[in-house]
């Protein structure tokens, strides 16, 4: 599991109770030590008095200390009614994504008075941020050992994870699209202004130059021939076909290294198959699996929602790249998930193994024996988050939705899964009415709050089914 580095802001505003204060500060650091991928960076008696943040000096010193640390996100919580100026004076100058919290009041003091108004003071806090339109998420009122305290914070680590990943990506443009592939055509202005992205090109002359220079001695090559066959069944395969397989993972992959690619969209077909003599399926899917999202049919965008996905689950899952593909002919708000063999290998449902094989479309149109390269199997069961990312005159939205995967005994073609939503009709209209094109990114988990908020961190509209 990735760690996430987040800077915590203890607000406090003298005169209430410090005691209360440094107490509440204790449970809440308490608190979010039992999450999980969260890295933490709080000012402690050496920074500021009892650690807490509470003036102009506090906040240029805790500026200080999380700019040392280059943290991807910010938690502010009111231990008291908290000083807003130098809570808020932390988060303007960072420029990432925050957390605001409030934390609960205990009993009166003996004479009657109140220890904490923390209730009030998150109020202040919020109207300073919402003055000054840093984009922040509310995350409740909280007495720190609460569970829906720890959730907020769990969820708020994943959106700055993706925060983090997504604004600067490189993203490789192997090939061109397919010519009749209008849905997969991008604007890269927007990206470049927008979330300072960048496309990286390659033609498929330099790829298949790259990859035919390595030899089938190259112990690279045959490490990935050795675990290809370890994983999944080859015999359908030959042995010729896996080499090239290897030749283009492995190219692929020193390319990505070389650009710092976090991912990239792949020519998959037609000139693969016919100049290089291969599909790419199968490739396409160990490279997504080693943390290099990659999409079919050079889909930026589905690049891109394939690595939200990916940070959003600080890496410990992986999505398929899928099409919508049909309705299942019996059962009620079920669609088919399906490509033709791209998916990690690692999703395989129990008892299913891999299989590789020749390409269930292209071997109608040119031989089993140049389409051979796609990895078959159906997909484990569970819930299922779907998104798809889109632009449309420089304003970009993403589409947000769950489901679950049912298991089938059916055998079919490609990698695939039957999908069970709540409402089909209405999701595909909005597929249809919001401009969602063809292709999807489906992964394990739900993960819908952390993507939906990151959205509006990044100015994206969700479109949530």
């Amino acid at each position: 599991m990735e760690e996430v580095t987040i800077g915590f802001v203890p607000a406090h505003r003298v005169p209430f109770d410090e005691e209360w204060a440094v107490d509440m500060r204790r449970r809440t650091l308490q608190a979010l030590d039992k999450v999980e991928g969260l890295d933490l960076v709080v000012p402690d008696e050496n920074w500021t008095q009892n650690g807490l943040v509470r003036d102009d000096n506090d906040a240029e010193a805790v500026i200080d200390l999380f700019s040392s640390a280059d943290v991807a996100g910010v938690i502010i919580g009111a231990m008291t009614f908290g000083d807003e100026i130098s809570a808020v004076s932390v988060a303007e100058a960072l420029g990432v994504p925050v957390l605001l919290f409030g934390t609960k009041e205990g009993e009166f003091t003996a004479d009657g008075n109140r220890r904490s108004d923390s209730f009030c003071g998150t109020l202040s806090i919020s109207s300073g941020l919402y003055r000054r339109k840093i984009p922040f998420i509310f995350g409740g009122i909280f007495f720190p050992e609460e569970e829906e305290f720890v959730a907020s914070v769990d969820d708020f680590v994943r959106t700055c994870a993706i925060a983090r990943g997504f604004y600067g990506a490189r993203i490789g443009l192997v090939g061109p699209r397919p010519e009749r592939f209008e849905t997969c055509a991008i604007n890269e202005y927007p990206m470049i202004e927008q979330f300072g992205q960048r496309v990286v090109p390659i033609s498929l002359a330099d790829v298949f130059a790259a990859a035919n220079a390595l030899t089938d001695d190259d112990p690279l090559i045959t490490a990935i021939v050795d675990e290809m066959c370890e994983v999944a069944d080859c015999r359908a395969v030959d042995r010729t076909a896996l080499f090239k397989a290897a030749k283009l993972e492995q190219a692929l992959l020193n390319w990505a290294d070389e650009k710092d690619l976090s991912g990239m969209g792949v020519q998959c077909w037609t000139a693969m198959q016919e100049i290089y003599g291969i599909s790419s399926c199968t490739t396409m899917g160990r490279l997504t699996e080693r943390g290099i999202m990659t999409s079919c049919e050079v889909d930026i965008h589905g690049a891109l929602t394939m690595l939200v996905q990916h940070l959003a689950s600080l890496g410990t899952a992986v999505p398929h790249f899928i099409d919508w593909t049909i309705r299942h002919q019996e059962l009620e708000d079920v669609f088919l998930a399906w490509h033709c063999g791209n998916a990690p290998q690692g999703l395989a449902c129990a008892g299913c193994p891999p299989r590789l094989r020749s390409h269930s479309i292209l071997n109608r149109l040119v031989g089993d024996q140049v389409s051979q390269g796609t990895a078959e199997f159906q997909l484990k069961p569970g819930v299922v988050t779907l998104n798809r990312l889109v632009e449309y005159d420089g304003q970009f939205k993403m589409l947000i939705t769950t489901g679950e995967i049912i298991p089938s005994d059916q055998e079919l073609r490609g990698s695939w899964s039957w999908v069970q939503v709540d409402d089909l009709d209405y999701l595909y209209r909005v597929l249809v009415e919001e401009g969602f094109i063809h292709h999807a990114s489906m992964i394990h988990g739900d993960f819908t709050v952390p993507i939906a908020d990151f959205c509006d961190f990044a100015g994206i509209e969700a479109v949530i089914v």
